[in-house]
């Protein structure tokens, strides 16, 4: 009787996006070899990664950002702006300028390709969940980097965006955004406020709606213009 309860939850489907063959097949290898994973499409290039996204509607890109034509981040900002398909950019590059370029176009994880296969998997999941991930070696320095680089022109209401974000939300949603912002997880926000998770999970897509933040990055950001987070 319990095998059905087992095979009720889909696969994560996910596309893997890398110019180079043999690493594109590595990682398509490692993800489809993996319970509760699919891999529906490869693309050796972001504008394939694009209309692949746009056909077969998977749950997560594994995207590269250095590929000829269309790059990754071109790529990101495409299907981003187009579903609601989750990007967990891969890349051999540590590099402040891909990290600031994933989250401005929408990626919802960052990871080097020296990432051991079992952290992959892990990243893939929290990605599909909703979650947002930064490989270890970003740190809240480059978050906070990012948060204070200037952007468009469009406006925040006056006051700045700390008073954007007092009209906005709730007391105990303001908690929970500082919480996010100083990098605690669901079950993390849930321990230090003495509610569960569910309530925590309830708030987050509150703050998303209210905020009009894509995912949890975009949160993140918000908690430190804010000068929620020091």
């Amino acid at each position: 009787m319990t095998a059905p309860e087992q095979s009720c939850a889909p696969p994560i489907r996910v596309v893997v996006a890398d110019d180079q063959a043999l690493v594109r097949a590595g990682l398509a290898g490692i993800v489809a070899a993996a319970d509760g994973f699919t891999v529906v499409g490869e693309a050796a290039d972001g504008a394939q990664a694009v209309r692949l996204a746009r056909t077969l509607h998977p749950d997560v890109v594994l995207m590269d950002i250095r590929m000829p034509g269309t790059d990754g981040l071109a790529a990101t900002r495409q299907i981003t702006a187009e579903s609601n398909v989750r990007i967990l950019v891969l890349t051999t590059f540590d590099l402040d300028e891909y990290i600031y370029g994933a989250l401005r176009a929408g990626a919802s994880g960052f990871l080097l390709k020296s990432t051991p296969p079992e952290d992959l998997l892990a990243a893939i999941r929290v990605v599909a969940a909703g979650e947002a991930l930064l490989a270890p070696s970003v740190t809240r320095r480059l978050i906070r980097a990012f948060a204070a680089r200037p952007t468009e022109p469009a406006a925040v209401p006056e006051g700045g965006e700390r008073q954007r974000v007092l009209r906005a939300v709730t007391g105990r949603e303001l908690e929970v955004l500082t919480l996010i912002g100083r990098g605690l997880t669901n079950t993390e926000i849930a321990e230090q406020l003495g509610v569960s998770t569910g309530t925590v999970k309830t708030h987050v897509g509150h703050l998303l709606t209210k905020l009009a933040a894509r995912d949890r990055v975009q949160l993140v950001i918000t908690a430190y213009r804010a000068a929620l987070v020091e």
